[in-house]
């Protein structure tokens, strides 16, 4: 066993402790617990990408199985898990490098860092649970910290949008807990390897339905076509370093990474879900931009982009998973799943960047609203460079990180006879660029600015600026990832986790 997996959730969780009893007695203890903490997570991720290769679990009370069954809870650690703890230790740390300045205009920033580790410990928590019911503790732990931080600010825009989410989430945890009933009351177990190794031969009705109620459940979760109503108001109305977390971490942790694990690790692959999931983020990515074009509100338009990036995510892995069940060719079913899950941290990277860009304009200028806005450039240099480097890698403008993700996607879907999502993959980029031009002319270069030399507007603080400076420095240095050597390290581990559906349960179970 290996003993330090549990620190992915023990750090966050008795940060969180320690800083409610310690904010008593020290001031602004709380910025410094909370950045220590998420480096701390950052350099441990590190170390099981650079150091620690084959699958680790840990067996909570050290439990062994009974007869062959496991009955501990298990944290497993592998190439997929591995990758999303990046992304989330990754835009964490700087997002709370961010939140070190903007937090000072609310009267309670303290419980602001409190809720930050709790919504980072759940969500490593649902990474590396290697059970579905534990997988369902650590959501809600997650779910709850953003629902309180949704709301942070208690305006009334604030408290709408929470309460809209806290609806449909809780919809969406029902869902999931009533199915995760089924298949225990099914098979007598919560193991994911476990699972897989009872069902693994079936193709009955019963794991149809209960794979569709995941796809429901899940699919709420990571806010795809059409279980997203509930992300454009939430992710728009949240504090911005918390819009970056939302959408650049949460809906891949508790949603995306979740149907991947299940899909491909648990349940046998089936053509018809993986069909399903296809159409849906192809869906998803069409819907996602042309509801974003006609948005003036900055935070909103990026909102709606995040469903249409997903959908990106998802036709990647979706095509792979198409592939394989088909008898394809296992080649570019790696292709084209190493496109979307490198979309995914690339997703990450710009799109957390965007959100602090947008926080950053609304710190100074105090709108968001792009017809109000204007002239930028020359009193906020950095925000407006560093929006430029986010809006290209969005948009899949070369040598940005985004181009790199999408032409894996592309190509994939053309190799495996996909054309007609090849086709809607570019012309959503284009539409894509069209938008973030509209951004960039509307906030920075409308007009001279004199409108704003009143107001004596200037850039943001040091600790903001900093984090979007490195995290526009990211948008090209991902772009590296499609070097086969750096691939090799980041990538292709957590790509083989989900080709070889059969290599998770094999390890997990044999040990």
């Amino acid at each position: 066993m290996n003993s330090l997996i549990p620190l992915f959730v023990i750090i966050p969780l008795g940060s969180a402790f320690l800083m409610v009893i310690l904010e008593r007695f020290l001031k602004n203890i709380c910025k410094v617990i909370t950045p220590f903490a998420l480096l701390s997570l950052l350099i441990l991720t590190l170390h099981f990408i650079l150091r620690v290769e084959d699958t680790q679990i840990y067996k909570v009370g050290g439990f062994e199985p009974v007869n062959g069954i496991p009955i501990a809870i298990y944290m497993v650690i592998d190439g997929l898990s591995k990758f999303v703890l990046l992304i989330i230790s990754l835009v964490g740390f700087f997002s709370i490098l961010y939140s070190l300045s903007y937090t000072n205009q609310y009267t309670s920033e303290n419980k602001f860092y409190v809720l930050f580790s709790l919504l980072i410990a759940g969500m490593n928590g649902v990474v590396i649970s290697g059970d579905i019911f534990n997988i369902y503790v650590f959501l809600e732990i997650a779910a709850i910290a953003s629902y309180a931080l949704v709301a942070f600010g208690v305006e009334k825009q604030q408290l709408e949008a929470t309460f809209k989410y806290q609806i449909l989430g809780g919809i969406a945890s029902m869902i999931i807990l009533m199915t995760i009933g089924l298949i225990y009351w099914n098979t007598g177990t919560l193991n994911i390897a476990d699972i897989y190794t009872q069902i693994s031969n079936q193709n009955s009705l019963f794991l149809k339905f209960v794979s569709l109620l995941f796809v429901a459940g899940f699919g709420l979760k990571a806010a795809i076509f059409p279980f997203h109503s509930w992300l454009p108001d939430a992710h728009s109305s949240a504090p911005s370093p918390i819009s970056a977390m939302l959408s650049g971490v949460l809906i891949k942790a508790i949603g995306i990474y979740v149907v991947f694990r299940l899909f491909f690790n648990m349940f046998p692959l089936s053509h018809e879900i993986a069909m399903t999931i296809t159409v849906l983020g192809t869906i998803s990515m069409i819907v996602g931009v042309l509801l974003a074009i006609g948005q003036w509100d900055l935070k909103r338009l990026l909102a709606y982009h995040s469903i249409s990036q997903m959908g990106y995510v998802i036709i990647g892995v979706g095509i792979g998973m198409l592939v394989i069940v088909t008898g394809g060719d296992k080649k570019i079913a790696a292709l084209s799943i190493a496109g979307g899950l490198f979309h995914m941290i690339n997703h990450s990277v710009f799109k957390g960047l965007l959100f602090l860009n947008a926080g950053a304009i609304e710190y100074r200028t105090g709108t968001r609203n792009l017809q109000r806005l204007g002239g930028l450039a020359k009193f906020m240099p950095i925000t407006s460079s560093t929006s430029f480097i986010a809006s290209m890698s969005i948009s899949g403008i070369p040598p940005f990180n985004g181009f790199f993700s999408k032409v894996l996607i592309i190509v994939a879907a053309v190799r495996a006879g996909y054309n007609w999502i090849a086709f809607f993959a570019v012309f959503v980029s284009v539409i894509t660029l069209a938008s973030f031009t509209k951004v960039q002319k509307y906030a920075f270069h409308n007009n001279d600015g004199n409108k704003w030399l009143k107001k004596n507007i200037k850039e943001v603080p040091f600790s903001m600026s900093f984090s979007m400076i490195i995290m526009a420095l990211l948008c090209l240095g991902l772009s590296f990832f499609i070097v086969p050597e750096v691939r090799d390290i980041f990538l292709n581990p957590a790509v083989q986790i989900l080709v070889d559906t059969m290599e998770y349960s094999t390890k997990i179970v044999g040990m």
